[in-house]
């Protein structure tokens, strides 16, 4: 066989089998390439309308009036949960997004991972940063370095810093801090840094609220991720301002209270074109 002839012949090969590659890859559902995408946007609501700051317009389920001043949070590990059991990770590596009601551009989150085509039945996410990841110096920049939580205290970072007033039963306006990250044990329930003897990893893993959706190829995905702000202070439990007060960093009952109320605190709807 002379060279001409063998080079035709890889030539030929190679073409056969680029052709197949692409087929293969283009073809949807084939698990080679897929060209969704997804951005997850941010919004915070009372009773079911947009949140307006710095009103004392809301009444809270333990009949507090109060207001808020300001929202930031984190999310991580932010999962798209499939009918066949599969688990897609859209955030690859980077996944802890920081949101920030002061700062609207904190409000849309572009994934960088390619969604698989097929039916999704659920979203999950933890709300705040696990134990092994939520460690001091995680972020050396603001604004996240500006939600460091005190080491004396656990160390890492907040989960929430939700912020407002409210007014107690004679009606004076107070300030509030419901912030949440690592709990405390205390020796003998004294609240003092020096009788710490343990921490609580206060940390959760939400499903929010929503409907199944179907993602085929070359599609943009928007999720809408709604946190509805009076559920924090009323389901399951009741959270009154009067009882617990301002602060509540060092009070591991209050901060329980409120990672249980805010495992149902957010809803997802989500849309594909």
């Amino acid at each position: 066989m002379t060279h001409a002839k063998i080079r035709n012949l890889q030539s030929c090969f190679l073409t056969a089998t680029i052709a197949i590659l692409c087929f293969g890859g283009c073809r949807p559902g084939s698990g080679d390439i897929y060209t969704s995408r997804m951005q997850l946007v941010f919004a915070h609501h009372v009773n079911g309308a947009p949140l307006l700051c710095d009103q004392m317009i809301y009444t809270n389920a333990a009949g507090n009036p109060y207001e808020v001043t300001e929202v930031m949070y984190f999310i991580s590990e932010l999962k798209l949960h499939r009918s066949d059991g599969t688990t897609i990770s859209p955030a690859t590596w980077d996944d802890i997004w920081y949101v920030d009601t002061n700062l609207p551009s904190t409000f849309t989150w572009q994934l960088p991972g390619v969604i698989p085509p097929g039916i999704y039945d659920s979203v999950t996410f933890v709300f705040g940063i696990s134990q092994a990841r939520n460690k001091s110096f995680l972020f050396v920049n603001p604004p996240q370095v500006n939600m460091a939580w005190p080491d004396v205290l656990g160390g890492g970072y907040h989960y929430l810093m939700l912020n407002g007033w409210w007014k107690d039963q004679s009606l004076v306006r107070r300030p509030f801090n419901f912030h949440l990250g690592i709990g405390q044990i205390y020796a003998g329930n004294s609240g003092q840094v020096k009788d710490i003897i343990g921490f609580v990893q206060n940390y959760f893993t939400v499903k929010p609220a929503g409907k199944p959706f179907a993602v085929s190829s070359n599609q943009k995905i928007e999720a809408v991720l709604t946190m509805h702000i009076e559920s924090w202070f009323e389901t399951p439990q009741i959270y009154d301002h009067n009882r617990w007060g301002g602060a509540i960093m060092q009070n591991q009952e209050a901060m329980r209270m409120g990672c249980d109320n805010g495992r149902d605190a957010f809803s997802v709807t989500v849309t594909a074109r």
